[in-house]
């Protein structure tokens, strides 16, 4: 590959995707940016599409504006994702699990198709799915989030496996408990659930891990950086967390 690398980022106004974006830019790149809403301050020669990517003909109009920008891609950051619901299992609503199971794994399989044309005819590239410590410990109150999460890791390791011989490498990055808004809501909803204190689940959330702390959206950042580098040639159909070395999801106040 010649030039800066052409990265399209998913859910990447805000949080993680953001963290990304950030990253990436300040590694070199140009990076496009898709989100359900909103808007994005952009260097020239990069983009931005507003784009619902669990609809297949948003994802085709997604991609048609990254051809358009890039004339191709060489990174997928495949991220976008919500919370879905909280509760015990037998109080969840279908609809709540369905739409969880559409932005968290179906928008990554659709964004993955469509993008592995692109990165064959770039000579290769690299993927990067964006799942959760959730989808390798399971995730108390959070079924569908976890059900979810552990598709995409499933999702990943396969896809390294098809697309390894073209040069397309696949890993899967999992966040631990990331500081900022999305964390502290998912706080507010578990509280709400079962009656404990917020400041009290936040604490529980931190002795959970092994370095006692919440990770940054930085730290996530840095990783999808490197295993889309020359650095991580040889790294693929891995799934990697980065979360302080998470010991459990079961929050120490059930204890």
């Amino acid at each position: 590959m010649t030039g800066p690398q052409r990265v399209l980022i998913t859910g990447g106004a805000s949080g993680i995707g953001r963290a990304m974006a950030d990253a990436f830019r300040e590694d070199g790149a140009l990076v496009h940016v898709a989100d359900v809403d909103g808007t994005a301050d952009l260097p020239p020669g990069e983009g931005f599409t507003v784009a619902d990517v669990s609809d297949p003909g948003e994802v085709d109009r997604l991609f048609d504006d990254v051809v358009t920008g890039f004339g191709g891609l060489d990174v997928l950051c495949a991220n976008v994702g919500i919370a879905g619901p909280t509760g015990p299992v037998e109080e969840l609503e279908a609809s709540d699990w369905d739409r969880t199971m559409a932005v968290n794994v179906r928008s990554a399989f659709l964004c993955c198709r469509r993008s592995v044309p692109l990165l064959r005819k770039a000579g290769g590239g690299s993927i990067l799915l964006t799942a959760s410590t959730a989808g390798i410990t399971g995730y108390p109150l959070r079924s569908a989030y976890a059900a979810s999460k552990y598709a995409v890791v499933g999702l990943g390791k396969t896809l390294a496996m098809e697309v390894g011989e073209l040069g397309i490498r696949v890993n899967v990055i999992c966040p631990g408990s990331v500081d900022g808004e999305r964390i502290d809501r998912v706080i507010a909803a578990e509280s709400t659930a079962t009656g404990v204190p917020e400041a009290n689940l936040r604490a529980g959330y931190e002795k959970q891990v092994s370095m006692r702390t919440f990770v940054e959206g930085r730290d996530i950042g840095a990783m999808a950086v490197f295993l889309a580098s020359p650095a991580a040639r040889f790294v693929n159909g891995q799934t990697i967390s980065v979360d302080g070395g998470l010991e459990t999801l079961r929050n120490s106040w059930r204890t």
